[in-house]
């Protein structure tokens, strides 16, 4: 299973009408846009793509848009998961039907199962779906963590091949790395060259939205084994990932895009639209990365 869903993955934004209605034509607009500058794939109704506020014919519908649109071109994950495994059963069906590639299961949120409660979720949706599964672990918004050995034990299923790892702490991720061979995708684009350079697979990306390109070049750039030239690279992205998250992820990046012209609207409650403070901070970075 190594590396086929791809190297760099969008974790695209959901854009909306005025009347906050899915805008399926805008959304086939950026799916195009993003395959064609630098991504290898689409992750769609992940955090990014407001997944706690679509329902499950929204999402299922933006799943069949974005196989449409990729055909042939790269990769579709369709975010599945919730703090439900009989619901996340039931969508990982859909999304499988969708002809979707793989899923992203995020770790349930909210009731804090213990780790055993973890692993139980995640072996009873890969036993209902012939579908790659691509862990979320991203313990600032679930409140549980999924520790290496958790995770090398969840590796142990045939079809669980990869995580998205969203906890920064690298010794975990390294750590994983050694005792087992599941994927690992950087979970935030700041992590994306320390784990290339332990091997990983790549990066669910926000950033590539706006310079997937040169967040190709970094992958380019460390699978050479140029990893000077990957960090001198990454460096210059560093300072728009930090605005792309100066609040909380994806109002910043969807003030970005419709800065830039994509038109992907606002955002459904209880996310709000950037406030001029924020506004200005990614204005000017923007400015400063030469994309306005």
């Amino acid at each position: 299973m190594e590396k086929t869903l791809g190297t760099i993955l969008t974790a695209m934004a959901t854009p909306f009408t005025v009347d906050l209605q899915v805008d399926q034509v805008a959304f086939a607009r950026l799916a195009d846009f993003l395959l064609a500058s630098g991504s290898d794939g689409l992750v769609v109704a992940g955090t990014t793509g407001e997944s706690a506020t679509l329902g499950d014919d929204e999402k299922v519908a933006l799943f069949r848009t974005a196989v449409d649109v990729a055909h042939g071109r790269g990769t579709v994950v369709a975010g599945t998961g919730s703090n439900d495994t009989e619901h996340t059963v039931r969508l990982t069906r859909r999304a499988e039907d969708a002809g979707a590639d793989a899923v992203l299961v995020v770790c349930p949120y909210y009731n804090k199962p213990p780790e055993r409660g973890l692993i139980a979720h995640f072996e009873a949706v890969a036993a209902a779906t012939t579908l790659p599964i691509v862990v979320y672990n991203i313990p600032s918004r679930c409140a549980v963590n999924l520790g290496p050995e958790a995770l090398a034990r969840l590796a142990e299923v045939e079809n669980i091949v990869a995580v998205k790892q969203a906890n920064p702490d690298l010794d975990e991720t390294r750590r994983l790395l050694e005792i087992s061979a599941m994927g690992v995708y950087a979970g935030n684009d700041d992590m994306l060259v320390d784990v290339l350079e332990m091997g990983g697979w790549g990066g669910i990306c926000v950033a590539s939205h706006l310079v997937g390109t040169a967040m190709k070049e970094i992958a380019t750039a460390a699978a050479a084994g140029e990893m000077e030239r990957a960090r001198e690279l990454d460096a210059k992205l560093a300072p728009l990932y930090a605005a792309l998250f100066v609040v909380a992820n994806p109002i910043p990046l969807k003030a970005a895009l419709n800065l830039l012209g994509h038109e992907v609207g606002g955002l459904r409650l209880p996310l709000v639209e950037a406030d001029d403070d924020e506004r200005r901070v990614i204005e000017a970075e923007l400015e400063r990365q030469g994309l306005l």
